[in-house]
Parts: structure tokens; C-alpha cells; sequence
């Protein structure tokens, strides 16, 4: 079984308005993320809210994610998003959360199959509807051929981009990490396969008005 944290708590500060349900082709951004995961077969997908949390779970309907609260969100640390997402996974499988972050989840939790068996979970950005299929079976297929013993993190021009892969044994590590995910990681540097990808999209994403009239050329 495959998971997918999706990071859609963001305040869209540098936007000017709320990216995650501005329109991309027939779909929103977050709802594009959402169908990317789907096509590559990703089977469970947690979306991980906080600012303007109603008007996320809205743009989800009709998928299969379901949508995890942040209540730390307004402190605008990437860090606790991903904690409530990885907590929402491991308290599935009954694993006592972390004393340090809450993880108050919302009603579409129980919609959830239980994770148990799930070796490691995508960590991918709500606002990057650029995220290719391909790519997210690239990053699963690599961590696969190494055992889900590796974090993979997708690397072009030299620059590492998203979706990351984070297998289980790193989950405990960062539930109760006291400084940033970037840090955490670099101590495991030695387990990091960084997998070469042929597409700039893994580092594309919408800060502002101008990535995304770039992108959808309005």
C-alpha cells in the first residue's frame, strides 16, 4: 500500500489570494495535485489543512483524500503540517502520538483504511499542480528497489525538488522533531538516495501572481 501527505495549510501570503482553489484547466490546483497521485496509484491520500480549511475539503470533493487538520497552522511551520500528517498515518496503526503536537483531526479521517503495512509516505506540495505521474512512480519505484530503506528525494539540475519519499522508520523521528524536516534529513544524508529526474516541474511550484499566470498564462 502507498500513502501521500499532501501540505495544503499554507496562508498564501505571497499569492494575494487563496492559490489552492484558484481554477488549473477543469480542476483547482489542490484537486490537481489530488488527481496526479490518483493516476499514479497512490492509494491513500491525506490532505493536511489549516488556513481556509472549509474551502479545501470543498475543492476535495469527489476524490479520495481525505482531509487531516492542522491546528498549529497559523505559525506557519511546515513542520507541524507534516507531523499532523504522519500522526493521522501511525495513530492508524496505533502508535501513541507525540506529547509536543496535536494532531485534531477532521470527521473525513474515518474514511481512512488502516496504514497498516504502508513502508513509507509521499510528502507532496498542495500547491504544486505541476507534479507529474511519472515522476511520483519514479520516486515510489526507487524507494521500492531500495528496500523502503532510503529516503528519495527527486533531483534535477542539481537541485532537489518534491514529491520526497520519507520511509517509516524516519515517521517517529519526526514526530517528535524540535527543529525543521531540512534539518532532520541532513542528519540522514548517508540514507538519502537523491534520484535524478528529466523534469524541472518536481521544483516548480505557485508562491505568486506571477507563477501562476506563467503557468496558466491568465
Amino acid at each position: 500500500m502507498t500513502a501521500a501527505i499532501v501540505l495544503a495549510a499554507g496562508l498564501s501570503r505571497r499569492m494575494g489570494q487563496f492559490k489552492l482553489t484558484l481554477p488549473w484547466g477543469d480542476r483547482t490546483v489542490i484537486a490537481q495535485v489530488i488527481a496526479t497521485l490518483g493516476v499514479a496509484g497512490v492509494d491513500e491520500i491525506l490532505v493536511v489543512t489549516g488556513h481556509r480549511a472549509d474551502e479545501v475539503i470543498t475543492a476535495l470533493a469527489g476524490t479520495t483524500a481525505c482531509p487531516v487538520h492542522n491546528p498549529d497552522h497559523a505559525a506557519g511551520e511546515m513542520l507541524s503540517s507534516i507531523q499532523a500528517g504522519i500522526g493521522a498515518l501511525t495513530a492508524r496503526q496505533g502508535l501513541k502520538p507525540p506529547p509536543s503536537r496535536s494532531t485534531d483531526r477532521t470527521a473525513g479521517e474515518s474514511r481512512l483504511h488502516p496504514a497498516e503495512g504502508v513502508p513509507a509516505v509521499l510528502l507532496c506540495l498542495g500547491d504544486q499542480p505541476q507534479m507529474q505521474a511519472d515522476t511520483v512512480r519514479a520516486v515510489l519505484a526507487a524507494g521500492e528497489a531500495e528496500g523502503w530503506s532510503r529516503i528519495v528525494i527527486p533531483s534535477y539540475g542539481m537541485r532537489a525538488g518534491h514529491p520526497i519519499l520519507l520511509p517509516r522508520w524516519l515517521w517517529p523521528e519526526i514526530l517528535h522533531c524540535a527543529s525543521t524536516l531540512r534539518d532532520l534529513m541532513a542528519a540522514h544524508r548517508d540514507r538519502t538516495h537523491f534520484l535524478v529526474v528529466d523534469t524541472h516541474t518536481i521544483l516548480a511550484d505557485l508562491d505568486t501572481p506571477e507563477d501562476y499566470a506563467a503557468e496558466t498564462g491568465s
